[in-house]
């Protein structure tokens, strides 16, 4: 066979309306896909198509797989969940082209965008990313807790709005605590907060609470965290409670 192909796509936060067209027509011509088995199991089998699942923790091992798969002239789909370059498969995929086989470099290669979690959940929140803001993965896997914690401290002085990935875990349930302590610091209590959890699936729960009221215990690996700048607030409409970042902040 010739003329492979390595796609690098996201499948939106877990709604299938949030599946962009292009990636699903991926999907269908792929002959391969590659990916973590809970992400693999979220897209409907199709006759003749080779599903390569693995654990969450061999990314870089996955991205080979892939490339090998790629290089013997099958069309690949490596499949993340959300937008597959926020800590996703993206990175993944071209760390091991930087070690692997100078093959691999020759390779058709594309990264199509997704709908990230994060971006999923301001949209139920209303617009809490209307100004400035940044994005922090709380898992301490492959860097060091003390890197997390100051580029936390640093993120929460410079007054952005804090978007949490990866906040809990079985291995490391006490990360989200030592954050929140962090926070408390430098934050006022009254600092809106947000706990949404699988946004956009059946089991969809979101927790608007405040920095002083806030039980990081919530929060599990299917948690997205969001804590507001000064300048984020809320407003009640429509039966619902709105949050919000004015771009006039600040």
């Amino acid at each position: 066979m010739s003329g492979g192909r390595l796609d690098v796509i996201g499948l939106g936060p877990g709604s299938p309306d949030w599946l962009t067209a292009g990636v699903a027509d991926i999907l269908r011509d792929a002959t391969d896909l590659v990916g973590y088995a809970p992400y693999l199991d979220r897209i409907p089998p199709r006759d003749g198509q080779i599903r390569h699942a693995s654990d969450n923790r061999v990314e870089v091992e996955r991205a080979g797989l892939a490339l090998d798969l790629a290089a013997a002239g099958r069309r690949v789909a490596v499949v993340s969940g959300g937008d597959p370059g926020i800590f996703a498969m993206a990175a993944a995929v071209f760390e091991a082209i930087e070690g692997g086989r100078p093959a691999w470099r020759d390779l058709d290669i594309a990264v199509h965008p997704g709908i990230s979690a994060m971006l999923a959940v301001a949209a139920r929140l209303g617009a809490p990313l209307g100004h400035d803001f940044c994005v922090i993965s709380l898992s301490d896997n492959l860097k060091p807790w003390q890197a997390v914690a100051r580029r936390l401290r640093a993120a929460s002085e410079g007054d952005f709005v804090m978007v949490f990935y990866n906040p809990a875990s079985k291995a490391r349930p006490d990360r989200i605590f030592d954050a929140f302590a962090l926070l408390r610091e430098t934050r006022a209590p009254e600092t809106l907060v947000a706990f949404a959890r699988a946004v956009g699936r059946s089991d969809e729960r979101i927790i608007v609470t405040t920095l002083g009221e806030a039980d990081p215990s919530v929060a599990d690996m299917s948690t997205l965290v969001l804590v507001g700048s000064s300048a984020t607030r809320s407003l009640e409409g429509g039966g619902r409670r709105w949050v919000y970042t004015p771009r006039s902040a600040p």
